[in-house]
């Protein structure tokens, strides 16, 4: 008989999570890049450059989630408003944590590096478990999102 936690292994969307992995890790490069050339080739100020190159940034990573990691032929909006919300709530995760940390004496670095694990695991939690979450066969059949 296998354990608990030999069951709750085999069951995870080992595929999905290591593509959500790679597009995470290459976005931390590609988010650099477009707030390099937002600030640097196309001269916006800071204060503008970093919410526009954001922005593109998460729109590019969802529809790249969207499409390859979870396997949908066309994104919605409602999946786009979901990953925003996520989005949104990862930060506020992340910001929260390191200054909470930061407050209690954590040095700045260490407080970020916890913070950011708070807010992946949350982004983990909300794209596999929410927004796109498998759905029951029936209403997968119904066309139900």
């Amino acid at each position: 008989m296998k354990s608990r936690l030999a069951q709750v292994l085999e069951k995870l969307p080992w595929r999905s999570l290591a593509r959500w992995w790679i597009v995470g890790v290459a976005f931390l490069a590609v988010g650099t890049v477009f707030l390099y050339v937002a600030k640097d080739v196309l001269h916006m100020p800071v204060i503008l450059a970093t919410p526009v190159s954001a922005e593109v940034t998460l729109l590019v990573r969802f529809l790249i989630n969207d499409s390859w990691v979870f396997g949908h032929q066309r994104p919605t909006w409602k999946r786009l408003w979901q990953f925003h919300v996520a989005s949104a709530g990862g930060f506020a995760i992340w910001m929260v944590v390191t200054n909470g940390l930061y407050q209690l004496g954590v040095h700045y670095l260490i407080a970020s590096v916890i913070g950011s694990a708070c807010s992946m695991f949350f982004s983990i939690a909300t794209n596999f478990l929410w927004i796109w979450r498998h759905r029951a066969a029936g209403a997968a059949a119904c066309g139900v999102d």
